[in-house]
């Protein structure tokens, strides 16, 4: 009952319904994008009489945000950070303890011992701006950084997180 001629005819129906199957694909494709994928002209412009305008973001200085942070918040993004770094003094981690962090030297916390060198090449204490501008990018703040941090891309919550490891050390 099950011999070589089934089986040549059940290989050749699945072939046949791939073959369909790809005809149909490729037809369709061929039939609701014809010029390709979106490449063509618009073939009609509606004129409003208005020039599309983009819109002017001020950009608020970071002293203004830092002065309204909020510590509640930024104990709240400094989860992100718990994973690598604690906020007790001298507790490291994979990362440096963060206590009393603002103003402190760079490459300085106590009994860590696996700083890469790119931070105190190119800050010698951290401020609050150093802090924000190596909080938004890490790896593009001091190239060659040990921190794998791809950074908090958010302003207020940069200021939070200062505001918060700020508060530590009152």
């Amino acid at each position: 009952m099950f011999d070589t001629m089934t089986l040549t005819k059940i290989v050749g129906s699945l072939c046949a319904a791939l073959l369909i199957l790809l005809l149909g694909k490729w037809a369709a494709e061929t039939l609701y994008h014809p010029g390709g994928h979106g490449g063509g002209e618009q073939a009609y412009v509606i004129d409003t009489g208005e020039e599309e305008v983009a819109e002017e973001v001020d950009e608020v200085p970071f002293e203004t945000v830092l002065a309204s942070a909020d510590v509640g918040e930024g104990a709240k993004v400094f989860r992100k950070c718990s994973s690598c770094h604690k906020a007790s003094e001298g507790d490291n981690a994979v990362g440096p303890y963060l206590y009393g962090v603002v103003g402190r030297a760079t490459d300085s916390a106590d009994g860590f011992g696996s700083y890469s060198g790119a931070l105190s090449q190119v800050v010698e204490a951290w401020t609050p701006e150093s802090l924000n501008a190596f909080l938004e990018n890490p790896k593009g703040y001091a190239p060659g950084t040990s921190m794998s941090f791809n950074g908090l891309p958010k302003i207020e919550d940069r200021a939070n997180v200062i505001a918060y490891l700020d508060s530590l050390d009152n």
